[in-house]
C-alpha cells in the first residue's frame, strides 16, 4: 500500500513537472506563434525590407510594423527595468522604433510607408475608432450616467497641479514663470500635435508675433518629452496600484461601482464585421459634425457614441460585434501601432537636443502635478486616484491620440481609451481656450 501511494505521488510529481515544462514551451513564443515559426516570419520581412523587395501598401507597412512591433513589445515585457518602471514593450515598441529611424537603420522607402500608412491611410485613426465605440457600446450603461460632469473636475485639477509644480520647478530651475506656464505646460497639457501644438502655435503667433513654424520648433521638444514621461510613469502608477490597492479600482474609474460579471461570450465572425462597421461609422459621423461644431472629430464621435449608449438605442448584436473588434484590434495590432508611433510620431532627434536638466526638471514637474492634481481632485469626486491620475491627468500630459495608446498600454489599463480621449480632445479644446486668456496677462 505504501508503495502504491509512493508510485502516485511519483506520478502526480511527473504530471506536475511535465505540466511546467509544456507551459514553458507554450511560454516560449512570441504574438502566440512558437519562436521558430516567428523567427522564419521576420526573416523574410527582414529579408524583403533589406532587399527592396517589401510590397507597397498597407501590406508592407503592417507586416513590418507587426513583426518588429511584437519583437520589440516581447524583449521590452520581459526586460527587468524596463518591464517594471518604463512601461515595458509599449515604450520599446516606441522608441526602438524611433531609434531605428533616427538612426537610418530603415529603408527611407519603409519609413515614408509606415508614415503614410499611419497618417495618411488612417491607421491611427481606424485604431482609435476601434477602441472608443467598442469600449463605449461595451460599458455598462450606468458609468456613463454616473461619471457624467464629475469627470472635468479632474481634469481641472490636472490643469492647477502642472502648471502650479512646473511654475514652481521651472522657476528654480531658471526659466521665467512665462516660459515654464506657455511654452512648457500648456503644449504639453494641449492633446498632442494636430489637437494642440498646431492650433496653439497659430494662438501664439496672432498674439505674441512671430511666425507659426517658430513656436512649433519651441512647442514640440516639451510635447516629446512630457509624452515620455507621460508612458513611463503611468508605468509606475500601475506598480503603485499593485503596492496599494486601495488606490486603486484596476481599470474602474468610479468607487464603489462594480462591474456586473457577464459570460464569456464566443467570438463570432460575422458580429465583428459589424463591429468593424460601426465603428468607422462613428468616426464618420463625427468627422460630418467636424464641419460643422468646433470641436475634434474623436471628441464629437464620443459624444455620440456616449449619446447612443446611454439612449439604449444600439441593437444587442452591434453592441456585442463592436465590443469583439475592439477586443481583436487591441489584442493584435497595439504593438504594431506603437512602432508606427515611434517611426511616424516620434522625433528623437528633438526629444534628445530638449534634454538639458532645467528643461527636463520642469517637464517633470508639469507630468506629476498633472498627476497630483487629477488624482486629489478625482478622489474628491468618487474616482480611484489611479485611475483618475492615469485619465484625466496622464492622458492631459501625453501626445493625443498616440499617447493615449502609448499610457493605458504601459499601465494596462486599455479599456479606459474613452476617458483617455474624453482628456485628450474636449481637454485638448478647454487648454487651447485657456491659452488664448493667459497669454495676453504674460504678454
Amino acid at each position: 500500500m505504501a508503495r502504491t501511494a509512493e508510485d502516485l505521488n511519483y506520478q502526480q510529481q511527473a504530471h506536475a513537472n511535465l505540466a511546467e515544462v509544456n507551459s514553458e514551451k507554450k511560454s516560449f513564443a512570441i504574438f502566440g506563434i512558437p519562436v521558430i515559426w516567428f523567427a522564419i516570419f521576420a526573416a523574410i520581412t527582414l529579408t524583403s525590407l533589406y532587399t527592396g523587395n517589401l510590397p507597397g501598401g498597407m501590406i508592407g507597412a503592417l507586416l513590418v510594423m507587426m513583426v518588429l512591433g511584437e519583437l520589440f513589445g516581447y524583449i521590452g515585457d520581459r526586460t527587468p527595468i524596463v518591464r517594471t518602471f518604463l512601461g515595458g514593450g509599449a515604450i520599446i515598441a516606441i522608441f526602438g522604433a524611433a531609434f531605428l529611424n533616427y538612426a537610418g537603420w530603415l529603408p527611407e522607402s519603409s519609413v515614408t510607408n509606415m508614415t503614410t500608412f499611419m497618417k495618411d491611410g488612417g491607421f491611427l485613426n481606424f485604431y482609435i475608432a476601434a477602441l472608443i465605440t467598442g469600449s463605449i457600446l461595451g460599458m455598462q450603461k450606468q458609468i456613463l450616467v454616473k461619471v457624467g460632469l464629475r469627470y472635468f473636475i479632474p481634469i481641472f485639477g490636472a490643469i492647477i497641479g502642472a502648471a502650479a509644480i512646473a511654475g514652481l520647478l521651472g522657476t528654480i530651475a531658471g526659466f521665467s514663470l512665462r516660459d515654464a506656464v506657455l511654452v512648457i505646460t500648456m503644449p504639453i497639457m494641449g492633446g498632442g500635435m494636430g489637437a494642440g501644438a498646431v492650433p496653439m502655435s497659430q494662438i501664439y503667433s496672432e498674439i505674441m508675433g512671430n511666425d507659426p513654424s517658430y513656436y512649433i520648433s519651441i512647442l514640440v521638444p516639451a510635447l516629446a518629452l512630457g509624452n515620455v514621461f507621460a508612458i513611463v510613469l503611468a508605468s509606475m502608477l500601475n506598480l503603485l496600484g499593485k503596492k496599494v490597492p486601495s488606490l486603486t479600482g484596476n481599470g474602474q474609474l468610479i468607487q464603489g461601482f462594480t462591474y456586473k460579471k457577464e459570460k464569456e461570450k464566443a467570438y463570432d465572425i460575422q458580429k465583428m464585421g459589424i463591429g468593424l462597421l460601426a465603428a468607422v461609422t462613428f468616426f464618420a459621423v463625427g468627422s460630418l459634425l467636424g464641419d460643422y461644431v468646433p470641436l475634434h472629430p474623436y471628441a464629437l464621435m464620443i459624444i455620440v457614441v456616449a449619446a447612443a449608449k446611454i439612449a439604449d438605442i444600439i441593437p444587442n448584436n452591434i453592441v456585442e460585434g463592436a465590443s469583439q473588434w475592439y477586443k481583436f484590434v487591441a489584442n493584435n495590432w497595439t504593438l504594431a501601432l506603437l512602432f508606427g508611433i515611434g517611426i511616424a510620431y516620434t522625433d528623437l532627434g528633438t526629444v534628445l537636443e530638449a534634454l538639458t536638466l532645467q528643461y527636463v526638471l520642469t517637464v517633470f514637474g508639469v507630468v506629476f502635478g498633472a498627476i497630483l492634481g487629477a488624482g486629489i481632485l478625482g478622489k474628491l469626486v468618487g474616482f480611484y486616484p489611479i485611475e483618475s491620475a492615469i485619465t484625466a491627468g496622464l492622458c492631459m500630459a501625453n501626445m493625443g491620440g498616440t499617447g493615449d495608446v502609448a499610457v493605458l498600454s504601459a499601465s494596462r489599463r486599455m479599456e479606459m481609451m474613452p476617458f483617455a480621449q474624453i482628456s485628450s480632445r474636449l481637454g485638448g479644446a478647454l487648454i487651447l481656450l485657456l491659452a488664448g486668456l493667459i497669454i495676453p496677462l504674460f504678454s
